[in-house]
């Protein structure tokens, strides 16, 4: 039996086709988590961290300066990121924390299940996501609701609901910058106005919200604090072991040059990008839809100095999209790419990939990028060259 056949029997099992199968899982994997870091002991930084955005707010403290007696690093995060932890910031940290993991993987669950796609199609993402969502939740990153905040922008768009979309997506650009991206779903939306409108309110509500709990002087200091520190941490991304785990990783890692400008790949990346924005006539297509939003959630770590393996929840999101709209039988070259996908962006940092292939092979060169490079660029060749037929449209309207 073709291997193929092989998975399809397998998954097609009612329990890897149950919603609830994982809605629990997910919760169970993420209570464990949360217990288990307090317990130990060893509640993570990123939590600290988190937490102590709400916590700097209201005692004025600078965001963005080292508080070594609380946590190690820097924030990274915008202001009213500090209104979003502020219910699990004044609870107990094991209480905190376990509601914090729940809180993200649920946010991701939701956004996925808004996908207009059919249920098996739902199930396949979710399994094909969720080693990259443990990988995200022991480390308590953020990554997971950057990823549904992507989608959502996406569903509401699709769903004429443009003041929430406009809502996710200036969220996720108030939180992490990453949100903006939402905006390259702008071309599908029938009410363009009231989503640049309704987008321009939501920018001035996130801005002035943490204000209600501080002052608007200490708030106006703390973006421009931000912004300074952002760009700190972009120049010192290049080299970091744990950073640039991208495109832009491999080129300036495999060569060993960190001097070269990251200007005309990221200019190169974006005319790549904008390509198959000339089919207009695509635009109300499903299949061409999705898989733009595909591209959005891979392009969004492969060109960000900022990706960490963490950050692989966010463009796995989008092989799996991409993957489940293939017809079947699936092609050698899409299963190889699926395969090499799950395995190396997926896998490769967790404990169930050989750990000297990783630390001397996959993490010194940013390779877990490799597969998702790859599918990237098949992507935008479908989206420019291929037609409805080549991808399933029974879809969910």
């Amino acid at each position: 039996m073709p291997i193929a056949k092989k998975l399809s029997v397998f998954f097609n099992k009612s329990f890897f086709n149950d919603y609830r199968t994982i809605y629990w899982l997910w919760i169970a994997i993420s209570v464990f988590m949360g217990i288990f870091n307090s317990m130990t002991g060893r509640l993570h930084n990123n939590y600290k961290i988190y937490k102590y955005v709400f916590l700097n707010i209201l005692e004025q403290f600078p965001l963005y300066q080292p508080r070594p007696e609380f946590f190690d690093d820097i924030n990274h995060y915008g202001p009213v990121f500090g209104i979003i932890m502020a219910p699990f910031a004044l609870m107990p940290d094991l209480l905190g924390g376990t509601l914090w993991l729940v809180m993200l993987a649920m946010v991701l669950y939701y956004a996925v299940k808004e996908l207009p796609i059919n249920s098996w199609q739902h199930m396949a993402i979710f399994w094909i996501c969720t080693n990259s969502l443990i990988i995200a939740q022991t480390n308590v990153q953020f990554n997971t609701v950057t990823a549904a905040l992507i989608i959502l922008s996406f569903t509401n768009i699709r769903k004429e609901k443009d003041i929430w979309a406009a809502f996710m997506i200036m969220l996720g650009t108030f939180v992490k910058l990453y949100g903006i991206v939402g905006f390259a779903f702008f071309f599908f939306s029938k009410h363009k106005p009231k989503l640049l409108l309704w987008s321009a309110i939501w920018g001035i509500v996130f801005f002035v919200l943490p204000m209600f709990i501080s002052s608007p002087e200490f708030i106006v200091d703390q973006y421009k604090g931000w912004f300074n520190e952002l760009v700190i941490k972009n120049q010192g991304n290049g080299s970091a072991l744990q950073q640039n785990v991208s495109f832009l990783g491999i080129l300036h890692k495999s060569t060993g040059n960190f001097d070269f400008s990251n200007i005309p790949i990221l200019l190169g990346a974006l005319l790549l990008f904008a390509l198959p924005y000339l089919r207009i006539r695509e635009y109300r297509q499903n299949w061409f839809q999705l898989l733009t939003l595909a591209s959005v959630l891979i392009f969004t770590v492969l060109f960000s100095t900022g990706s960490e393996p963490n950050s692989y929840i966010i463009a796995l999101a989008g092989v799996a999209i991409w993957f489940v709209m293939q017809k079947r039988p699936y092609t050698t070259w899409n299963l190889f790419l699926i395969i090499f996908g799950i395995t190396v962006s997926s896998f490769a940092p967790s404990d169930l990939f050989p750990d000297y292939l990783y630390r001397h092979f996959i993490q010194p060169y940013a390779l877990q990028a490799l597969p998702c490079t790859i599918i990237w660029l098949t992507i935008i060749y479908e989206m420019l060259f291929r037609k409805s037929d080549n991808y399933l449209t029974d879809l969910q309207k």
